[in-house]
């Protein structure tokens, strides 16, 4: 069976996506070697450091830069994190700055969820896993 080993994000700066997602965010960083003129720059859940890495890929392409706006700006997220208590996370990630589209919500048969922007043009979504 396949096994998601590896998935990425398109990031305007790496050294702010870094900051971002390891200071702020909590993961922490895994690989991080030059590759070209960038990085391959991973994190992981802290915890589980063989787990599925994140990879805070540079935008290279014009046309990646065209989609990344087009679904910020059609307010779709790129990614989705899990959390145990998005209300929780949501209040500890507001105390350090994260700026979210709106407070935690709950639709009918869908758990709870919460998107917010992380500071490298994209926008993210987090979801109550049960």
């Amino acid at each position: 069976m396949l096994q998601i080993a590896l998935t990425s994000i398109l990031v305007d700066d790496q050294d702010k996506a870094e900051a971002f997602y390891t200071d702020v965010l909590g993961f922490r960083k895994k690989q991080d070697f030059p590759v070209g003129g960038a990085r391959w720059l991973t994190v992981v859940t802290p915890g589980a450091e063989n787990g599925t890495e994140l990879l805070l890929e540079p935008m290279g392409y014009d046309f990646a830069r065209t989609y990344q706006k087009a679904l910020y700006d059609a307010g779709i997220p790129c990614t989705m994190f899990a959390s145990e208590d998005v209300q929780a996370e949501y209040d500890r990630l507001r105390a350090r700055g994260v700026v979210f589209r709106a407070e935690p919500t709950r639709m009918e048969g869908m758990p709870t969820i919460a998107v917010f922007e992380d500071t490298c043009g994209n926008l993210v979504q987090m979801f109550e896993a049960s």
